[in-house]
């Protein structure tokens, strides 16, 4: 029976809690923007996408930096940012209600935000939770890397995969209930509860993570820099990145499309949160399964299985906007097949991401684990960089906000509104070229590869 050091379990339950806070927001996040802040549809997918992009990013120099502090000194930085990013989040548009400033309606105007300085006094705070999560990408990952062998590194990825799927989905869980009860002032509320869960992860690394493994802290910055230059100029590594890029590229979508997609075709009765736990709960149930499954499998074609299943996922979401109205399995069809498609991008991921963080970690030499494992999430910054303002820009033109087709009372003009969303699924179908792109290249990857391994091997 395989047996994990105590730092690998402290890690795994502490970046439980991380996501669990970071869905809770992140899933409505393009909804808060709009309904809370009055951010257009364009403004909101491009806010949340460079948002979420330097997440992704600064991973890649807070890995360098966590190897010069020290894992435990970086997750507690980290951990203090989040819980004062999220706490600013939820407190910032209390603070503007309570001056008259903004209000949480669905189909009354804002009051003195649009246009405003104080629309964007929400920058310097998601720069807190930025940075605090671009250090636990690094950080926490690259422990599992730490506290694993090499025989035991894809058993370890499994479970924190499972770990990180549990925290999305009880995260997701607490949207809707919220939203439901509270209307879009349950938006600000959430921010209060990833706050708490950060500062309770900030309480148990403080008191329970010590690592006997402490390679490369108190390196020269100038180390550091070189060996980031290595990363980067391995041509074989920075292309995977890219390929894979368009798998997330679809998956962002979960959170930048479709919580605007589902309530605006199927009403406010639709729960986004409880579609999306569909993903981390498929996570949870395959993810050790199919480990296993491919273990004697390489990296890649694991990875390669997942990017071929990922653009028939966008196209069958596409499906739910013309297959008619009647209720399947008591859902809209919308709703219906929308679950579907995240079903199918969850059995993907599966195949894809756990094997693509055991490939990235088995490439760093000891004491740069946080480099290499902060520049492995370098794809998600160029996916959510462009698959964020896609979305916004898709969504104006395919699916716009109801609230443009109201009058001054606030009723909405149905015929137009129909009208203007007859074509929403062809939002869809622009992932699904997207996608299959991105699986051919992997496939072209996969046998240049290997052709250059089998040069070499005869070469020596």
């Amino acid at each position: 029976m395989i047996k994990f050091s105590k730092p690998f379990w402290v890690a795994n339950f502490v970046e439980l809690l991380e996501r669990l806070a970071f869905y809770a927001v992140f899933i409505v996040i393009t909804l808060y923007l709009s309904n809370v802040w009055g951010f257009t549809d364009v403004q909101a997918g491009i806010i949340s996408g460079i948002y979420s992009a330097l997440l992704y990013l600064l991973p890649t120099f807070t890995g360098a930096i966590a190897d010069k502090m020290g894992f435990r000194n970086s997750i507690i930085l980290a951990f203090a940012l989040l819980t004062i990013g999220y706490g600013g989040l939820g407190l910032i548009p209390t603070i503007l209600q309570s001056a008259g400033l903004v209000n949480y309606s669905m189909t009354t105007t804002y009051t003195g935000l649009i246009g405003s300085i104080y629309q964007w006094s929400i920058i310097p705070i998601l720069v807190f939770i930025v940075i605090g999560g671009a250090f636990i990408k690094a950080v926490i990952s690259g422990t599992v890397a730490r506290e694993t062998t090499t025989e035991t590194r894809a058993r370890g990825y499994a479970i924190f995969y499972m770990m990180v799927n549990i925290g999305a989905f009880l995260g997701k869980t607490v949207v809707d209930p919220l939203r439901k009860s509270m209307g879009d002032e349950g938006l600000v509320y959430l921010n209060f509860f990833s706050a708490t869960m950060t500062f309770l992860a900030l309480i148990a690394v403080f008191f329970f993570y010590r690592s006997a493994h402490t390679e490369g802290q108190g390196k020269r910055m100038q180390e550091l820099l070189l060996s980031l230059g290595k990363v980067l100029t391995n041509g074989r590594l920075m292309i995977l990145l890219l390929i894979i890029s368009g798998f997330w590229m679809i998956q962002s979508q979960m959170y930048s499309t479709m919580p605007k997609y589902v309530i605006r075709l199927v009403g406010d009765g639709a729960t986004p949160g409880w579609y999306a736990n569909v993903n981390p709960l498929v996570v949870f149930i395959c993810v050790n399964f199919i480990t296993s499954l491919m273990k004697k499998r390489s990296a890649i074609t694991s990875m390669m299985i997942g990017m071929f299943i990922i653009p028939i996922s966008a196209l069958v979401m596409s499906f739910g906007n013309h297959i008619g109205e009647a209720y399947i399995l008591n859902l809209h069809p919308v709703a219906f097949m929308m679950i579907i498609g995240i079903a199918m991008q969850a059995l993907a991921e599966c195949f894809i991401s756990p094997r693509y963080l055991e490939y990235f970690s088995l490439q760093a030499p000891k004491g740069e684990e946080g480099l290499y494992l902060g520049f492995s999430h370098l794809h998600s910054f160029f996916s959510y960089l462009f698959a964020f303002g896609i979305s916004g820009f898709l969504l104006e033109k395919y699916c716009p906000d109801p609230r443009l087709f109201t009058d001054s009372e606030g009723l909405l003009d149905q015929a137009a509104y129909t009208a203007a969303t007859a074509h929403a699924h062809y939002i869809w179908y622009v992932f699904v070229g997207i996608g299959a792109v991105s699986a051919i290249a992997l496939l072209i990857y996969s046998n240049v590869v290997k052709y250059l391994d089998r040069k070499r091997e005869l070469g020596s």
